[in-house]
């Protein structure tokens, strides 16, 4: 991931995630990136939509996927800020993304390097590259504020 073409996006979605925690939703953001520009973009919207699949990568998918005018997302990289559960990982399946990169581990609800290892599973037909750990403090810590401050 190193070199002259590498670019990050994690601070994309880090700042998605901070819109999530400003309407009240868990601070999860995600981007879309194709061919370096970002074609789409979500944060977790399950409140605020009354939708429990609005999280923020099928959020992003979903925008990437209308912007496309196709329902696969070849050659397209997701950035978010936190490992995916089980259910994004198979949209990411079905999408055929190309790379994902996350932040946070997710050790309760992951589905990717957690859990039950969605894209390791011999019924899933599309495994994308994998890059775990970007940002995952930055993005570990809004998690932690976010839920320490619920508690009060």
């Amino acid at each position: 991931m190193t070199g002259a073409k590498y670019t990050s996006f994690m601070g994309d979605a880090l700042a998605l995630a901070d819109a999530a925690i400003a309407v009240g939703e868990v601070p999860v953001g995600a981007v879309i990136v194709r061919g370096g520009k970002i074609i789409g973009r979500g944060h977790n919207r399950t409140r605020i939509d009354s939708d429990p699949t609005a999280h923020a990568e099928i959020v992003a998918i979903r925008e990437a996927t209308r912007f496309l005018g196709n329902d696969r997302l070849e050659d397209c990289d997701l950035w978010v800020t936190l490992e995916p559960c089980t259910m994004c990982a198979g949209a990411i399946a079905h999408a055929r993304i190309a790379r994902l990169y996350y932040g946070a581990d997710d050790p309760k609800g992951g589905g990717v390097d957690s859990g039950v290892r969605f894209f390791d599973a011999p019924t899933c037909h599309h495994r994308p590259e994998v890059y775990a750990g970007l940002e995952a403090d930055r993005s570990a810590k809004l998690l932690l504020d976010f839920f320490a401050e619920r508690r009060g």
